[in-house]
């Protein structure tokens, strides 16, 4: 006797085809999760590895230009003055970066509004913390 097709098969043989089905699915899509995961990380790698080559080559461009400002400063004033004039402007530049970074660094700090609600939520439930008694 030939082996049953598909469309000769009962009911309960396609129930007790059901979980080895279904495991077949999942591991298929965990494969396809894999491969698509695997795919990004390579492109997010070299994206990044792109991004420090450019990083280290814009450092090497903010020399050159920080020499060229010297070098035009010196056609107005004595060398020296004009290397100092430009190394007071990048200090102001850093000053002002570092004050606008505590300033985000402060508001960063805080705490989160949704956790004190929480916080609020829970004690209330819990009939303990600062809330109204009535």
């Amino acid at each position: 006797m030939a082996a049953p097709t598909n469309d000769d098969r009962s009911l309960f043989q396609l129930i007790g085809e059901l979980p080895d089905t279904v495991s077949t699915l999942i591991k298929a899509e965990i494969d396809q999760i894999k491969a698509e995961i695997s795919y990004k990380i390579k492109h997010f790698g070299i994206g990044s590895g792109l991004f420090a080559a450019a990083a280290v080559v814009a450092v090497f461009l903010l020399f050159t230009l920080i020499t060229a400002a010297i070098f035009a400063f010196a056609l107005i004033m004595p060398p020296w003055a004009a290397a100092l004039t430009v190394a007071g402007i990048l200090v102001l530049i850093i000053a002002v970066l570092v004050w606008i970074a505590i300033i985000n660094f402060k508001r960063g700090s805080q705490p989160l509004e949704s956790v004190e609600s929480l916080k609020a939520d829970l004690d209330a439930l819990k009939g303990t913390g600062d809330y109204d008694h009535r």
